[in-house]
């Protein structure tokens, strides 16, 4: 399994006053064989997240077509758990609706943030409504420092891959949170069980965050790629692969990733924050580079031996 690198898609060119700054988190929605909508979260002049987006052609090399003329979701209400920012994290369609899964976060004062999980419903216009003023996913007895970043299949029951922080560490360089990814079922998405199962953990011993879960179910197993820190060879972010027969227990398998750092370039430093779909015959995965989106995102195809 190896991905090829197509280039870099799209990053800001500071225009766009609720995108200043980055385009963090691609997410996908198709449109339809040859379309696709990327949300990303770009940041506006206050370092505040609102979910943006272009449209990329699937037919020949993609490329960014259209680049949207507003937020379709802003921060929330002032002491909301959004009201720092809003990142797009997963699209489901279901029932006729497109939902978006959200990660909202707020600033803190002992820490420097918390995050929680939102669900918005897509309008007639293609801006996005939230379903409820607070959270779908927040923090509890069971994760009880913040929630974020999560994958949603609509299966039966619904499953859910999401983060979740452990604790939060004080170190020479300053705070350094350590979350890993969790599972969670749901009867329809928006009420969500959790018992603290773990879907990913740490493999190596200065290993510290693990986030953005993508998972694919095909037809022999399920597959997931994600963003992992504080290995061996390096300490920014990679993107690791495992692997599960039920979508429950998985197996790690990061040297089938097939995918890492250029030699330079815009996403020399760090390669992170994948989002893996299906269109047009291929399968292709999103992704930020340097500065966690800073640099935008680019997009690479599977190429099997």
């Amino acid at each position: 399994m190896r991905w090829r690198k197509l280039g870099r898609l799209f990053v800001p060119d500071g225009t766009r006053p609720w995108a200043r700054t980055h385009a963090a988190v691609p997410t996908v929605e198709l449109l339809d064989a040859r379309l696709a909508r990327v949300y990303f979260a770009g940041r506006d002049d206050q370092n505040r997240s609102s979910v943006a987006c272009v449209d990329m052609a699937l037919d020949g090399t993609p490329r960014v077509v259209r680049e949207g003329d507003r937020a379709l979701l802003a921060p929330g209400e002032l002491g909301g758990f959004d009201d720092s920012g809003a990142m797009p994290s997963w699209i489901v369609r279901h029932g006729g609706e497109v939902l978006l899964y959200y990660i909202g976060w707020n600033l803190g004062v002992t820490v420097p943030f918390r995050n929680a999980v939102g669900l918005a419903r897509k309008s007639a216009d293609g801006s996005f409504e939230r379903v409820s003023r607070g959270p779908i996913l927040d923090r509890n007895a069971v994760d009880p420092l913040f929630t974020a970043s999560v994958c949603v299949l609509p299966e039966s029951p619904w499953r859910m891959y999401y983060l979740s922080c452990l604790r939060w560490e004080s170190t020479a360089a300053g705070l350094r949170h350590h979350y890993h990814l969790r599972y969670a079922e749901s009867p329809d998405g928006i009420a969500w069980r959790r018992d603290g199962r773990v879907a990913i953990d740490f493999a190596y011993p200065q290993e510290y965050a693990i986030s953005r879960p993508s998972v694919v179910r095909d037809a022999d197993r399920y597959r997931m790629w994600f963003s992992s820190r504080g290995r061996p060879e390096a300490d920014t972010y990679r993107i690791g692969y495992a692997e599960s027969s039920d979508g429950i227990v998985w197996q790690r398998h990061d040297d089938l990733a097939g995918i890492d750092v250029s030699t330079d370039g815009w996403d020399a430093e760090m390669i992170c924050y994948p989002c893996v779909f299906d269109a047009a015959g291929a399968r292709y995965m999103l992704y930020n580079g340097n500065g966690y989106g800073r640099s935008g995102f680019g997009i690479a195809i599977l190429e099997q031996d």
